[in-house]
């Protein structure tokens, strides 16, 4: 079992930048790829970012590319979505989730984390 706590979350303004963090504890020795994803208000969870666990390969949405960037830490078992350059449409709760194999496909993640909001305000 792999068990994953985001934090970092918060109000911010549109240009605003923030920097997730994701916990990892448990059978850390599973993890492939993590991945963040986000649930807007209405809508479905979508894909945002995912890493390689071994390698740091980074993969972003089209959505995000650019302004976000996932890194990794193996010997803290932490990962950080750092957001920049906020805007309205990036209101949403952040997941990070964790793959026992290389994937972006969010039903191919077991393990998922309790979420942490992220609200872009004027």
């Amino acid at each position: 079992q792999v068990h994953l706590v985001e934090s970092g979350g918060g109000l911010v303004q549109p240009g605003d930048s923030l920097r997730l963090s994701c916990a990892i504890s448990g059978s850390t020795g599973l993890v492939y790829t993590m991945g963040w994803f986000r649930q807007a208000p209405g809508k479905e969870r979508e894909y945002v970012a995912a890493i390689h666990w071994g390698v740091g390969n980074q993969y972003y949405a089209d959505s995000v590319k650019g302004r976000f960037t996932i890194s990794r830490d193996r010997a803290e078992n932490t990962v950080w979505l750092q957001m920049n350059r906020l805007k309205f449409e990036d209101t949403a709760i952040y997941y990070c989730a964790a793959a026992k194999t290389f994937t972006i496909r969010e039903e191919s993640y077991e393990f998922w984390g309790q979420g942490t909001q992220v609200t872009v305000s004027s």
